[in-house]
Parts: C-alpha cells; structure tokens; sequence
C-alpha cells in the first residue's frame, strides 16, 4: 500500500475497463467490417496503416500481424506522411487511419491527401461524428466508454480497443485465406517457433552418423559404436532389416545383470520394437515422441530403412525446447 492506495484493486479496475470495452467492439463488427475484409482480400496492393501518438504505435503493430498472417502491410505515421511519406501510397493500396478522436490536427491535415489519391479509406476512430470518420469510406468503430487511465487522458482502453479490432482483422483475413501452419513458418523461418513449423527430423539426424551393430556383435564392439557416434545408442541391424536398439541405459542393466560379459552380444541385450520416427517427420514430432516416451533418443527411418539416430539435445541445440 502506497499513500493508502489498494494497488491491486486499480490494476483490476483497468483490467475490467478495458476487458469489457473489448467485448462492447463485438457490437462494432457491422457490415463495414465485413466489407473491409473482402476489400483486403482482393486487393491487388498492400494495407497502408497510419496513425498518430499512441494510434501510430498499435498501427505498426497491427502491420507487423498483417504481414506475419499472409496481408502485406505499411506502416505510414501520419505526421511524416504530409513530409513526403505519401509517396508510399500506389493506386492499388488501401489506407486504415487510426484515431481516438478522429480529429487531431495531423489527420486534418492527411486526409485531404488521402482522398485525393482515390485509394479506400478506412477509418478505424473512436468518435463517429469526427472529421476523418465522415471522409472515410468505411468505418471500424473503436469507441470506448472511458480510457483506464484515473484521469481519462491516457491512451489505454482506448489503445486496447485498436489493438483487438487490428487483430480482429488480421485473423478474419487468416481464416478466408485458410492460412496454415505451413504458411506461417514461411513468414517466421527464424527461432523456435519457425523451426517447430520447418524443421524436419532428417536436417537434425544426417548430421549425427548411423551408429550400428550386427546382432552377434560383442559387447566390446557396441561400447565402441556407442562411444564413437555420443548419441547413447546404437541400432541393431541384420541385413538391412532393422532388429532392435541397444543404449547406454542398457549397457548399465547389463553390467548388474552379468558377471562374465565374455560371451554376450548386441542381441542378448537389445530392445525389441525400438521407438522410430520418418526422417520427413517434423523435429517437433520427434520431441513430441520421446517426451510421450520418456526417452532421449529416436532411431530415424525412411520407408523402414535405418537412418541415423536424432537426439534430444539435437533439439536443444536447435532452441526447439
């Protein structure tokens, strides 16, 4: 408690403010919206959004949404757009214009600009009786009883409320646009998330070898294999047919098991039915696996051939976990 203040109970209050101005926009989704979504989506252009302050803000968020989901997008700010930004317009684009007010001296100033390069103008405005709410073609209506901030000055609810129409948006065009996973790890080749989307089993695996014995190997030989390739395990192969898999948690039950490991061999001690996976498989399938698993490696297949071996920290490496 600060100066008497119950600071968790103003965080809930703003939360409540705006949760409840993001579920009054469902009374917002008018035919306009619907139209603004078929425009987008036969548009030969790209999505040029503007806006001023803290609306420029939610529009370079809402472009970097469009264009990760399949819409290519623009950020325009309103302010430099009158300083020779304008020249990022083409014929084909379509302009969304965000504003609390839809009155602010900058997009007073823009939308003259705007109408006369004859692109669509979509307004995305809190006041339906401003300025740019009457020269726009369509209108997204972001109104909001009050902001979260105690003064009612601070963009806040106001801001939230852009930014869920902005997503609101972005996920209708993914949707017409039956936009897939696939599609999406084109657009995000980089970190984790991409490599969870593209990153197949054999771009891991070819690099780790094809650790294998004969089922009558020695179990001098399979230490030797299993030490050589560090994948803590070895397959078991006889004539190309895949028998089994022996690893290091094996060689540990042996060693309690026998006394005289003179005359044992990889088949006395390997795991039938080993845990397999097609070298086409995505890597995060294969993570999937050994954690249902509960096991650190999988021996890696094409069309029941043996391919190599791929290992969890082959994951770990890849930032996949």
């Amino acid at each position: 408690m600060i100066h008497n203040i119950d600071i968790k109970k103003t965080a809930i209050e703003a939360l409540t403010l705006e949760a409840a101005a993001i579920l009054k926009l469902k009374e917002f989704i008018t035919d306009d919206f619907t139209q603004v979504v078929n425009d987008i989506l036969g548009l030969r252009g790209r999505v040029i959004v503007t806006g001023i302050g803290k609306s420029a803000i939610i529009a370079q968020k809402i472009v970097a949404t469009f264009n990760s989901t399949g819409t290519p997008s623009i950020f325009m700010h309103a302010a430099d757009a009158i300083h020779g930004d304008l020249g990022i317009i083409q014929k084909d684009d379509l302009i969304i214009a965000i504003s609390k007010s839809g009155n602010t001296p900058e997009i007073k100033v823009l939308v003259p600009f705007l109408k006369q390069t004859g692109n669509t103008l979509v307004a995305m405005v809190g006041n339906l009786q401003s300025f740019l709410a009457q020269q726009a073609d369509y209108i997204l209506n972001t109104t909001v009883d009050r902001e979260a901030c105690p003064n009612n000055l601070a963009p806040t609810t106001s801001t939230t409320a852009q930014l869920a129409m902005g997503d609101a948006l972005a996920v209708s065009l993914q949707t017409c646009r039956q936009f897939s996973d696939r599609d999406f790890a084109k657009y995000h080749p980089g970190g984790a998330l991409g490599k969870q989307l593209y990153l197949k089993v054999s771009d891991l695996s070819d690099h780790n070898g094809k650790p294998s014995v004969g089922p009558d190997a020695n179990i001098r030989e399979v230490i030797i294999t299993i030490t050589k390739y560090r994948l803590g395990a070895t397959a078991v192969i006889d004539n190309g047919q895949l028998l089994g898999i022996i690893t290091d948690g094996d060689i540990r039950r042996m060693l309690e098991k026998y006394e005289d490991l003179t005359a044992i061999q990889a088949k006395d001690i390997m795991a039938l039915h080993p845990k397999t996976i097609d070298r086409h498989k995505l890597a995060a399938e294969a993570l999937h696996r050994m954690r249902q698993n509960n096991i650190s490696q999988l021996l890696v297949t094409e069309d029941n051939s043996f391919q190599g071996i791929i290992h969890i920290q082959d994951l770990l490496k890849e930032g996949i976990i």
